[in-house]
């Protein structure tokens, strides 16, 4: 009986969740430091209908160093999972039955232009989904352009020729 009641006690105290108070636009309040409901959102944060957004999907960043390397970064962050860290489509998440992703290095992708990358990290193709609200479009054209490192550092072989045509 006495293990019961905390355990009563717990319950009851669920249902402040759903009597939460809600705040009102530009309402004061003690949840931030400044007093404030509505927070300025985080600083780099553009909004998809601004210029600036559409500017920098249309136009791929220098190609330099220090792009490389984020290129890399991201890369190993969102895309080697499935792609593998070589771009050849062997992830790992293919040895827990998910599909294997196009190998890079088919002669489909490798003449394919940067902006096809962008545009596919963005919009998602087939069973991979968008990225574009995980990634910015700074950060796309990074990973294309490491997409191009793996490329040029790898021949193609004759089995991503063959699976390429298959896909």
């Amino acid at each position: 009986m006495s293990r019961a009641l905390p355990a009563l006690l717990l319950l009851t105290a669920c249902n402040n969740m759903v009597q939460q108070p809600r705040y009102d636009a530009y309402e004061k309040s003690s949840l931030f430091p400044d007093g404030k409901v509505m927070q300025a959102p985080p600083d780099g944060t553009v909004a998809r209908d601004e210029p600036e957004h559409a500017a920098a999907a249309r136009r791929p960043a220098a190609i330099t160093p220090a792009l490389l390397a984020r290129g890399k970064e991201r890369y190993g962050i969102y895309c080697a999972i499935c792609h593998g860290a070589d771009g050849r489509g062997d992830g790992y998440v293919t040895t827990r039955g998910f599909p294997h992703p196009p190998s890079y290095l088919s002669p489909r992708l490798r003449i394919a232009p940067a902006s096809h990358f962008y545009d596919v990290i963005t919009h998602g193709y087939g069973i991979m989904y968008a990225y574009a609200d995980r990634i910015p479009p700074a950060d796309r054209w990074a990973i294309a352009a490491h997409i191009r490192v793996l490329q040029a550092a790898q021949p193609a072989r004759d089995a991503e020729r063959g699976r390429a045509d298959a896909l």
